[in-house]
């Protein structure tokens, strides 16, 4: 099975027999997965750079269990994204977003959706990420997954069932339900106008 150039079950065989320059040459290939799945799931307080050093270690620590039914960039992204979701279980603090909380720009990009029907104005991009970030922060970590996954860098169902390996309606449930909680929290902070 070859795989973007790179020869999988041959790959697999050579790091599975101890050869460290195939097990560099797959990390290599799997990097930039890896990379995109931990920043869209980084825990709060785990840096970026750990928290791929901890996905590979589990890969490797796990590719006798890896049977080459599935491409390798599908199961190595279900192991990045199991990772990344038990580490923010592990850090489970679910401080709320309170007004009080929010710095200026917050607030102009809040009153400006609550008293304006047009686009928010120019340069208030940044402000608007971090209320999305710090309103994502309070969900569960497979709330805040499905919702990073299907709202922000906008997979499709077939795409979210592959990468997560959750059902097609198990997905959209709880994709449903966790923007009900968002929209709570959100009007919970606009209640403070």
């Amino acid at each position: 099975m070859a795989e973007d150039g790179l020869d999988v079950s041959a790959c697999v065989a050579s790091v599975l027999e101890g050869d460290e320059t195939a097990a560099r040459a797959m990390m290599a290939h799997l990097q930039p997965t890896v990379a995109k799945i931990v920043r869209a799931n980084l825990p709060r307080r785990t840096s970026e750079e750990d928290m791929m050093q901890m996905v590979f270690i589990k890969v490797f620590t796990r590719l006798n269990q890896f049977s080459g039914l599935v491409p390798l960039h599908h199961w190595v992204s279900r192991v990045a994204v199991n990772e990344c979701l038990a580490q923010i279980a592990k850090e489970r603090v679910r401080p709320e977003v309170r007004w009080a909380d929010l710095s200026e720009q917050h607030e102009e990009v809040l009153t400006a959706l609550l008293h304006s029907e047009t686009d928010l104005p120019p340069g208030s991009e940044m402000a608007s990420r971090e209320i999305v970030e710090k309103l994502l922060e309070g969900l569960s970590p497979t709330d805040r997954l499905v919702i990073t996954l299907l709202h922000i860098e906008e997979r499709t169902l077939q795409e979210v069932h592959e990468i997560t390996g959750w059902n097609i309606p198990v997905i959209k449930v709880r994709a449903f339900r966790a923007r009900l909680k968002l929209k709570k929290r959100f009007e919970h902070i606009i209640k403070e106008l």
